[in-house]
């Protein structure tokens, strides 16, 4: 097999082991403030407790692979994306401290403050991972090196379609918010469970209106939506799946299989990440200015050596993170529900 071509699908396989179980994290983040008393906002927030902090390890081995297998690519989105990646590590860092220091003092309004970094934090994060993707489908501006040659409002109004990349953050903070709702469902119960349902059926209002919306545009503004569906026809199995995975939500959500519910927005999370490694390919970033001048998986990449290497690597190491994540989960299943200390 091409080693270019598995390590483009094993960076698409890390992205959507991070987009959905982060994305969950990220959903829980977006909702939580819903709760209506504190006690049931401890409920929410530890029913990520255990888990989150594990859960960005998937997008550190994600950017430590494309830095290995991709070098150039890396280089040019790390150092182009500057300010857009700072805010997501800002947004993901107030995450990490306003999860540890909510609960460090007693007042309402210290919890409150924290409360409310994590909500914007959450918010924050979803929207730039979704305005990356989007930015990377319209594609940026490079040079001759294939060096980024914009700035960062490039990224959110890029000249050949502003607010695509807005659009498609938006989708991604309501899919995140209905992934977030979904995993909710299965670690609550009583009166806040309730309510948490009701989050479900307004998440997935809005993430079907996103989606159709985006989807509108994609198909008749931006050309590399479809442009390889000739040359890999069985891409539009994927398409079958996740309009599928999308009808089967509300579908499970009524008849009260909520176990399916959530495996269906998982299906919806992985199939949409796979349509946009169809549409990108081979290109890792697009160029705005001359297709010539885009990153692909060929022109920037490392040497056959090294791509073989992080192969034995990673087919070595790879059963050890998926046993651990599954060994994590299964600990830590069922309700969520408070001790005597509230806690």
């Amino acid at each position: 097999m091409d080693l270019h071509i598995l390590w483009f699908a094993l960076l698409g396989v890390l992205l959507t082991g991070y987009a959905i179980l982060d994305g969950f994290d990220l959903g829980v983040g977006i909702l939580h403030l819903g709760a209506r008393s504190d006690q049931e906002r401890r409920v929410v927030l530890n029913s990520i407790g255990p888990i989150w902090d594990g859960n960005e390890v998937w997008l550190v081995t994600f950017g430590g692979a494309l830095f290995a297998a991709f070098p150039e690519a890396y280089a040019t989105v790390f150092s182009g994306f500057y300010l857009a990646f700072m805010l997501v590590l800002f947004a993901l860092i107030l995450r990490a401290v306003s999860l540890e220091f909510r609960g460090k003092l007693p007042p309402s309004a210290w919890r409150s403050f924290w409360d409310g970094g994590f909500f914007v934090a959450s918010v924050l994060a979803s929207l730039l991972f979704g305005v990356a993707v989007g930015a990377i489908l319209v594609g940026v501006p490079l040079d001759a090196r294939g060096v980024y040659a914009g700035g960062f409002l490039d990224l959110l109004l890029p000249a050949r379609l502003p607010f695509f990349p807005l659009l498609v953050g938006l989708l991604t903070v309501a899919l995140f918010a209905l992934h977030g709702s979904l995993y909710l469902n299965l670690k609550t119960e009583g009166g806040l469970q309730a309510r948490v349902r009701r989050w479900m059926w307004h998440a997935f209002g809005s993430f079907l209106v996103l989606y159709l919306l985006t989807t509108i545009v994609s198909l008749t503004k931006v050309p590399r939506a479809t442009a390889n569906f000739d040359r890999f026809p069985w891409a539009w199995a994927i398409v079958v799946l996740s309009v599928l995975a999308i009808g089967n939500i509300p579908r499970t959500i009524y008849l009260g299989r909520h176990g399916q519910a959530f495996i269906s927005s998982c299906l919806v999370i992985a199939t949409l990440i796979g349509l946009v490694g169809v549409a990108l390919f081979p290109n890792l970033v697009t160029s705005s200015v001359a297709e010539a001048t885009s990153l692909t998986i060929y022109n920037a990449s490392s040497s056959e050596t090294t791509l073989k290497i992080m192969a034995i690597i990673a087919a070595i190491g790879m059963p050890f993170v998926l046993g651990y994540t599954g060994a994590v989960y299964w600990m830590f299943r069922g309700k969520v529900r408070l001790d005597e200390h509230g806690y």
